[in-house]
């Protein structure tokens, strides 16, 4: 897939956590680290109810868009769920798992993206 794909999959995304009140949402390009994607979403919820709101509404937002998920892992517990749509990952926590497994962090070589600037 193509830059412009990736940036695109990621804009809906976020609008789509936007939505459903997704907390601390952070955008890291990791196109020039990795090539697992090119942009990984890290996103919070307060609640299970909102953790699986928030999956269930990017699948939604990004279907309609033409873009399927080739995995997504985690739903049922809502600790942490992962979508992968190839260039795009979204990583949906509960506040405690995104405390211990800081994302951020180990993927602190990519770059911050300011998701409002998608």
């Amino acid at each position: 897939m193509s830059q412009n794909i990736g940036k695109e999959m990621a804009a809906l995304a976020c609008r789509a956590l936007e939505e459903k009140k997704a907390v601390d949402i952070k955008v890291i390009n990791i196109e020039k680290v990795s090539t697992i994607a090119d942009y990984f979403i890290i996103a919070s919820g307060n609640n299970v109810n909102q953790v699986q709101a928030m999956v269930d509404n990017v699948e939604e937002t990004l279907g309609k868009a033409g873009f399927d998920p080739k995995q997504i892992e985690g739903y049922h517990g809502a600790s942490w769920v992962l979508m992968d749509y190839g260039d795009l990952v979204v990583h949906v926590f509960d506040e405690e798992n995104r405390r211990f497994y800081d994302l951020e962090r180990i993927w602190r070589d990519g770059s911050l993206v300011d998701y409002r600037e998608l």
